[in-house]
């Protein structure tokens, strides 16, 4: 696990040398008998409450309550169903991506197996808000989400076109996800304003670090970048991507 800036790029299965561990469950935390789940954490900035990560389990069902943290995820594999106190219950599913508010009153639910990539703010010492209805609180994204000219913000310095809709922003305004997209460009190395959860939907960048490490990401992959990480970005052509960006000095996302 990373406490440091850099670029991290997710793996389903975890980290080659590591793959995922065992997590140590509470029974009182589910209604169903207690599954088996693993993780691996890739990243946590314990005093923001922010982790990111790769989690799997076994059919379950959580107990009702408040929901633990905001939470964005990318389904990876299996289904799921968020059921609230009057049963009404939003699906999920594998491809897709969901975002959670915190302290929604709900119960996670699943038959079969599930793994996801994740990161979720919380601060474990912090009382969940208190929320009566969990009506809104479960937003399923659409991926074939478009954005228009009304979405577009400044340009970046290499004068590309690049537009932004955010989708959801935390009660305590620390986090947002939204969709942006560019046309090519090369920025000029800087240092980044947000610690950065990227989904990549279409296209693809390739991002160099201040030691000269160079990776590139296409559609389908997710990776991470923490606050301050000094970065170059090249798009050849087009990128698009779902980002869920925690401690942002900066809303305007062109670079």
């Amino acid at each position: 696990m990373s406490t440091e800036p850099g670029v991290i790029r997710l793996q389903a299965d975890g980290p080659a040398d590591q793959g995922l561990k065992p997590l140590k469950l509470n029974p009182a935390d589910f209604q169903s008998p207690l599954p088996v789940q693993n993780n691996h954490q890739y990243f946590s900035d314990p005093v923001k409450g922010l982790n990111v990560g790769v989690w799997d389990t076994t059919t379950m069902q959580e107990a009702f309550g408040p929901y633990p943290g905001d939470e964005f995820i990318v389904v990876l594999e299996g289904r799921f169903e968020m059921v609230d106190g009057k049963g009404k219950g939003v699906p999920g599913r594998k491809g897709q991506s969901v975002i959670f508010r915190n302290g929604i009153p709900t119960s996670w639910k699943q038959d079969g197996y599930l793994k996801k990539f994740y990161v979720t703010l919380r601060k474990s010492d912090d009382p969940p808000p208190q929320i009566d209805s969990a009506e809104g609180g479960v937003i399923v994204l659409d991926p074939d989400m478009t954005l228009s000219d009304s979405d577009a913000v400044s340009r970046s310095n290499s004068g590309a076109k690049q537009r932004e809709r955010v989708i959801f922003t935390n009660d305590t305004g620390t986090m947002e996800v939204g969709l942006w997209d560019t046309e090519a460009y090369t920025s000029e190395p800087f240092a980044f304003p947000s610690h950065e959860f990227v989904q990549v939907l279409d296209g693809g960048v390739s991002i160099t670090t201040k030691d000269g490490t160079r990776q590139t990401f296409v559609a389908g992959d997710v990776f991470f970048i923490a606050k301050g990480t000094v970065t170059t970005w090249e798009v050849p052509t087009y990128l698009r991507k779902y980002y869920a960006a925690v401690d942002s000095g900066k809303k305007d996302r062109s670079v």
